[in-house]
């Protein structure tokens, strides 16, 4: 069932674990459980904790494990491309609480889960937002419980916009300064899109190019206001850099120096940025490089390399370093969590170390 404009209708199904039958997605889980690296150096040093949480049988990320959120009850909200669902939760000690959004999935393990984020809003109760990389599939605010809100799909965008949308295929959304929120249509035409949190149009901006405000991939975005001053920091992923836009969406400045940057958690002061060529950067309140976890230019030579086929070869993979790190998330303890995008997925837990 494709989604379009709604009020409110039930969209929630569940499944919750059993004891049997429980595993960890990897045939080595023995291996990698036994291999807790180190990674980071200084303050800011992680012990890597790879194939995080446990899935039942019949449960699986698909072709990639894709998005990752949390709630304030610290459960974990992961997208995918597996089945059942689009979204897996799972709580703190990383157990399956319950699949969800079934809707954003075409069946037989070909769900679309991408983009995720969840907020609290100003009636105190948190609500999740998704974009599923689909074009026939919406953009979509449900309850916590899963029950729709609202949805918008091409038709609608381009409707609310007056963009023809020739090519449609959105990847992440994140959160303005007054409940707003945008979409970026990062696989299709470059375009991030301003929606208030009841649904309604606000403003467009973007669109492929090179130049600043022009995209190339907007892979994900997010609010930064670490300096006091609220602004959507976006990841032009295949022009390798981040841009800086105001909250009247104009263009306020380039970083450039990233390899592929996918997506962006911000913590205090610290800016996380999972970058899909194979590490993780966080950055401080200056944009000045703190660190790149389990960076490694051999290792990166050999993961983008064709002819090694290293997202699906999961007995090529080492402890400590990443294939694709796709989106990223800290919880409130500083730990960060890295969804990878390979076949079969993969969570990452970075235990923070004092």
């Amino acid at each position: 069932m494709k989604l379009g404009s709604c009020t409110r209708r039930h969209f929630f199904k569940t499944t919750t674990t059993g004891a049997a039958g429980i595993s960890i997605l990897t045939s080595n889980k023995t291996i990698w459980a036994n291999q807790k690296p180190v990674v980071g150096e200084g303050e800011f040093r992680f012990e890597c904790e790879h194939f995080w949480g446990v899935l039942p049988d019949a449960h699986s990320y698909g072709g990639a494990s894709h998005g990752t959120a949390f709630d304030e009850q610290g459960q974990l909200y992961v997208s995918h491309q597996g089945t059942p669902g689009s979204v897996f939760v799972f709580d703190p000690e990383g157990k399956l609480v319950k699949a969800m959004f079934p809707e954003h999935s075409k069946g037989k393990g070909r769900a679309s889960g991408h983009g995720i984020d969840i907020r609290k809003e100003a009636d105190g109760k948190e609500y999740i937002y998704l974009s599923p990389s689909d074009g026939g599939m919406a953009f979509t605010k449900a309850t916590i419980d899963g029950e729709i809100v609202w949805s918008r799909g091409k038709s609608e965008l381009e409707k609310d916009s007056g963009v023809e949308l020739a090519r449609y295929r959105p990847t992440n959304l994140s959160f303005g300064q007054n409940e707003d929120v945008f979409l970026g249509d990062g696989y299709g035409s470059g375009y991030i899109f301003r929606y208030t949190k009841d649904g309604k149009f606000l403003s467009v901006f973007g669109g492929s190019g090179t130049e600043d405000g022009k995209f190339k991939t907007p892979h994900g975005q997010w609010l930064d206001s670490r300096d006091g001053t609220p602004k959507t920091c976006v990841c032009d992923r295949a022009n390798q850099r981040l841009q800086w836009f105001d909250m009247e969406n104009n263009h306020l400045k380039t970083m450039d120096g990233f390899l592929f940057p996918a997506d962006i958690d911000i913590q205090g002061d610290i800016m996380c940025v999972p970058d899909l060529h194979a590490r993780v950067t966080l950055l401080d309140k200056g944009n000045r490089v703190l660190a790149h976890l389990g960076d490694d230019e051999a290792w990166r030579a050999r993961v983008l390399d064709k002819s090694e086929k290293m997202r699906a070869t999961t007995d090529k993979w080492k402890a400590g370093k990443f294939i694709h790190p796709h989106d990223a998330a800290f919880d409130k303890a500083g730990n960060i969590f890295v969804a990878e995008w390979v076949v079969g997925g993969r969570l990452t837990k970075l235990r923070k170390l004092s």
